[in-house]
């Protein structure tokens, strides 16, 4: 890696942050906050029931019309099973593939074929591959996962090397008589550091296998190294990597409560000039739809999970604010109705992105040679986020030691939302009205240190904005809960770099909308009927000194579900839609389109524009 950053690598690092594919770096519902419990959760029984009783506390408050509809509505009828209607297409998407130069990878498979069906979690050992010492043009982690035809929850899954984060994702649920198969892929380019040691792996994916849960999840991974050269040089990698995960194997940090945060704890080098941190934070168990809780009075009458509809990642530096992590809506193949997901799954609802924090105004803290805390609480976790982070430190490769400072910090460690509730009872016993929730975040951060390339200070200056606006009518018993739900998350970005040869102001807009409209009525001769439509995105964009990149990705699905009074379900016009599209100033552009009308997939077209093929950007 050169000395210093180069103002291209440093614009690079902001389109990384978006999550693009096409950039060179980093690219469950209850059950499958069940899947998560952590190693000390030791054996399957101790599992199965501590699920059991997740799930029988949904009932009870609430969570029954929100998760596994066609399992958990059925646990009232127990003579009754779910119809386990069939699902006519595989699983489809139309998220990108990683773009990836034009030459042979050297492949190395991390595991083939292993099979899930209880809660231990498989090892391997990883190498790199000796027929491409590195340095790389590109890594790519691939991931190839299916589960048998039968009856199986959606599970979380996770794949580790020493310690750190290489896949984070969840399972597509099986039908019957459909077995779904699908296939993921993440650019891992950013851990190259991390790959170029031998070192051992885990596969964590809990399931449970019995005479009802009878889908057993198979999944096959693998890495592709592909050699840097005069037309593919390497990129600037991180020099240190350092994972924020459950232990030495890895597995995520399972964060129950705000005042429990993600943690790490490094003594960095003291020739640190620039550190990211990437951080997944998934919603389960009883924060899974956290986008739909209520205040705790209103949760108190009508049965729902509380809190509030407003939860962000706060991240911290030895307990001194150091910036935020909107958290993302993701739904799984079981959430709200299993059927909305059938065959085209909500977004990245198989492959998580992280998102990316700039810490580098703290490198000067951080060079001092003592150990530093890097925390994440999740402000109004109601139980619980399954959570990890990597750090990605930079060196100056031209001095042994950096100096510097932090010039000012103006951000506050927690937000201050602000909740209308104004929802009352009518003469029949009907609550209806509005219920909101809005949270504006800013961060404002400036340090610099002086390298052996000159002083180099960054500001980094954000507005995070969330707002989630609740229409609701609904009876205590919930036998009548209709919720119109309109969401929005903004964040507005600039980050500045100046001296040492260096130049650069990089802004970045991301938008994530969630619109929910959920009708749930119990009608006169007994039988249920639920009608959902959902649209969710992403929309960002990054503009640099010299180069941009864009990514929208949208689902939009609607079905309805019957379940007559004698038992089972019977889902009826269930049709969705993906958009996906990206590309950047350097000529790379996808976009591609799926559909499905019925769950049978009737539109599945697009991908890399024009002529150019999947390769190196």
């Amino acid at each position: 890696m050169a000395t210093h950053r180069s103002a291209a690598a440093l614009a690079l690092f902001a389109l990384t942050a978006i999550g693009l594919n096409a950039c060179t770096g980093t690219g469950t519902s209850s059950s499958a906050g069940t899947s998560a419990l952590p190693h000390a959760a030791a054996s399957a029984s101790a599992v199965t029931a501590a699920g059991k009783k997740i799930l029988a506390r949904g009932v009870t408050n609430g969570m029954a019309r929100l998760a596994k509809t066609h399992e958990l509505r059925a646990l009232s009828r127990r003579h009754k099973g779910p119809n386990d209607y069939t699902q006519p297409s595989n699983t489809t998407t139309a998220d990108a593939p990683v773009p990836r130069p034009n030459e042979t990878p050297c492949t190395v498979t991390l595991f083939s074929n292993l099979q899930f069906t209880n809660f231990t979690y498989p090892t391997f050992s990883y190498a790199p591959p000796s027929a491409c010492p590195g340095p790389w043009a590109k890594v790519v982690f691939e991931g190839d996962f299916s589960v048998n035809a039968g009856r199986q929850f959606d599970r979380t899954g996770s794949i580790w090397i020493a310690g750190t984060n290489v896949y984070f994702g969840t399972t597509a649920e099986p039908s019957a008589n459909r077995g779904p198969s699908w296939h993921v892929e993440r650019d891992v380019t950013d851990l190259s550091s991390m790959l170029r040691a031998p070192s051992t792996g885990e596969v964590v994916l809990g399931n449970i296998v019995d005479s009802t849960y009878t889908g057993v999840i198979t999944a096959s991974g693998k890495l592709q190294f592909y050699p840097a050269g005069a037309s593919n040089p390497a990129p600037a990698v991180a020099d240190d990597v350092y994972p924020l995960s459950g232990g030495p194997l890895g597995d995520n940090q399972y964060i129950t409560s705000q005042n429990q945060p993600l943690t790490g704890t490094f003594t960095l080098p003291r020739n640190v000039e620039a550190a990211y941190l990437d951080v997944y934070l998934q919603s389960q168990i009883g924060d899974e739809f956290w986008y739909t809780c209520f205040p705790d009075d209103l949760a108190s009458t009508i049965p729902n999970c509380g809190n509030t509809a407003f939860r962000e990642g706060d991240v911290a530096v030895d307990g001194r604010p150091a910036g935020v992590v909107p958290v993302y809506p993701w739904i799984y193949t079981g959430g709200i109705d299993p059927y909305l997901w059938r065959p085209i799954p909500g977004v990245e609802t198989l492959e998580f992105k992280p998102y990316r924090v700039n810490l580098t105004p703290f490198a000067a803290l951080l060079d001092d040679g003592n150990p530093h805390t890097i925390t994440v609480n999740v402000f109004n976790n109601g139980n619980y986020f399954a959570a990890n982070g990597t750090l990605l430190v930079y060196l100056d490769h031209g001095a042994s030691q950096v100096t510097g400072a932090l010039v000012s910090d103006a951000t506050s460690l927690y937000p201050s939302p602000t909740v209308h509730e104004s929802v009352s009872p009518n003469a029949k016993g009907v609550y209806s009205g509005t219920v909101s929730v809005t949270s504006s975040h800013p961060v404002a951060i400036d340090g610099y240190v002086d390298t052996s390339h000159g002083r180099v200070e960054t500001k980094v200056q954000q507005q995070i904005s969330f707002s989630n606006l609740q229409v609701i009518k609904a009876t205590t018993d919930e036998s009548l809960f209709d919720q119109k739900i309109n969401q929005g998350t903004t964040i507005d970005s600039v980050t500045t770099t100046s001296g040492g040869g260096l130049g650069q102001r990089v802004s970045e807009h991301k938008s994530w909308p969630l619109a929910l409209t959920y009708d749930f009525v119990t009608n006169a001769d007994g039988s249920l009927t639920q009608f959902v439509t959902l649209s969710q995105a992403k929309h960002e964009r990054a503009n640099g000194s010299s180069s941009t990149a864009y990514l929208d990705d949208e689902v939009n699905s609607t079905d309805t579900l019957n379940f007559p009074a004698s038992g089972g379900d019977f889902p009826s016009n269930g049709s969705s839609t993906q958009t996906y599209s990206a590309g950047d100033s350097g000529g790379y552009c996808y976009s591609k389109t799926v559909a499905s009308k019925n769950y049978v997939i009737t539109t599945n077209s697009g991908g890399v524009c024009g002529h150019e093929t999947i390769r190196r950007r």
